[in-house]
């Protein structure tokens, strides 16, 4: 992706403009998940008044999940109240793109002499590159974690952390013999289809092959059936994801696997308990592959004036730069993907905060948050949202069975061609 380093990047153009402006320059930006996000803006915010105190950065009401932002997009863009920049989950920009509602970064990046191509991984930039112009830049990466009350597991017998899904089922056991009445949450309902996708991925297979979906795959058949034995296996009760962060933090739920977003959040919130998380289980072992998740910030204003246009871009440069990501970490679980942020300002912060580490340590697994070919990809997240709800409430049992009628649903949405 694109690199920039706070205090190295010049922008002589852009500060330029915005100099020159004679009063403040006002623009609208949105971002999903305020229980994640608040915090980091709250600390980014005044550094960046600091530096630009002739840009009045205008908060938009927050996104409840990557889902609703994509659609909130897509509704004001024919309404044609756009925010100037938008916060967007990395497997939805491209619908943003086709639809010519995301401009492209390029024209503004070429103007900054300081920009490297080095600094992200390359996953992040194949998710926001696309025919070669880039129209998002990467603010918060996570990975799959298992978080753990380490208290309740040795109060259970329990001395390590579980390297696969049959281990952690085995967990679950004993902490059911030992009196829990509901040992582990698994986020099957997190944003995106993210869970099924890492189970795809940790057998090293792409949910999205050749803009076709694999789900008549043997993979596929494989991760329905490990999502339905650790359901049945550990009497998983089907809460929603802020509701087993309220539990893990409370004591009362042992186990909990999500995003390494919620770090944060569990560490000011959670009661006194030996709280620490570890790597994403296997099938046999390591898994072969994680799916990126997290989002990227893209330029969605409908402006043609230059002084709001470089006001929108100093802005999302600077939430996405070293200083401005490093708040990303240090408040969330989130891990910046801009190198500075992780080379230079974090340098002692991961070994001090290792619940945070986990999923850096993560990083070589790093693979693609697919999005769903064609326009109906939303609704196509949805047949597979409410095809997981069935096993995770045990309305379904059948496997076989149940991948035949998702798939034949998830056929019926996909493009002709």
């Amino acid at each position: 992706m694109i690199r920039t380093t706070l205090g190295a990047v010049a922008m002589a153009a852009v500060t330029t403009q915005i100099a020159l402006a004679q009063e403040p320059v006002t623009i609208e930006f949105a971002y999903p998940y305020a229980s994640s996000f608040d915090v980091t803006f709250d600390a980014i915010v005044p550094k960046f008044k600091e530096q630009y105190p002739n840009i009045e950065v205008k908060f938009r009401s927050a996104y409840e999940q990557y889902e609703d932002g994509t659609n909130t997009i897509l509704r004001e863009s024919i309404s044609g109240n756009l925010p100037d920049v938008t916060m967007q989950g990395l497997n939805r920009q491209q619908i943003l793109v086709e639809k010519g509602i995301a401009r492209s970064l390029t024209p503004f990046i070429n103007k900054e002499a300081n920009f490297e191509t080095d600094g992200y991984h390359a996953a992040m930039l194949k998710l926001s590159t696309f025919d070669g112009e880039v129209y998002g830049l990467p603010f918060a990466v996570s990975l799959p974690v298992g978080y753990y009350n380490m208290d309740a597991l040795a109060q259970a017998g329990v001395t390590e952390t579980p390297k696969t899904w049959d281990e952690m089922i085995g967990v679950c056991k004993k902490l059911i013999a030992s009196g829990s009445n509901n040992p582990v949450y698994w986020n099957w309902a997190i944003t995106g289809n993210w869970f099924l996708q890492s189970l795809m991925w940790t057998q090293g297979k792409p949910t999205v092959e050749n803009d076709r979906l694999t789900l008549d795959s043997p993979e596929a058949l494989i991760a329905l059936k490990t999502i339905k034995s650790i359901v049945d296996g550990c009497e998983m009760k089907n809460l929603t994801p802020d509701q087993a962060v309220a539990s893990f933090s409370a004591g009362d739920l042992p186990m909990f696997f999500s995003s390494t977003s919620s770090v944060g959040r569990v560490e000011r919130a959670k009661s006194d308990f030996n709280f620490s998380t570890a790597a994403f289980p296997g099938l046999v072992g390591t898994p072969k592959g994680l799916p990126a998740g997290g989002n990227a910030a893209m330029l969605t204003s409908t402006s043609e004036d230059p002084e709001v246009l470089a006001a929108a871009w100093t802005w999302l440069t600077f939430i996405t730069s070293g200083e401005g990501a490093a708040e990303v970490a240090k408040t969330t679980g989130y891990m910046p993907p801009n190198q500075a942020a992780n080379d230079i300002i974090l340098a002692d912060f991961y070994g001090q905060n290792p619940n945070k580490r986990t999923a850096v340590d993560q990083l070589p697994l790093l693979s693609d948050w697919q999005a769903y070919p064609g326009a109906n990809g939303l609704a196509i997240t949805q047949v597979i949202y409410d095809s997981l709800e069935m096993i995770a409430t045990g309305e379904a049992d059948d496997m076989e069975e149940l991948q035949e009628e998702m798939v034949e649903q998830v056929n019926d949405l996909l493009p002709a061609n």
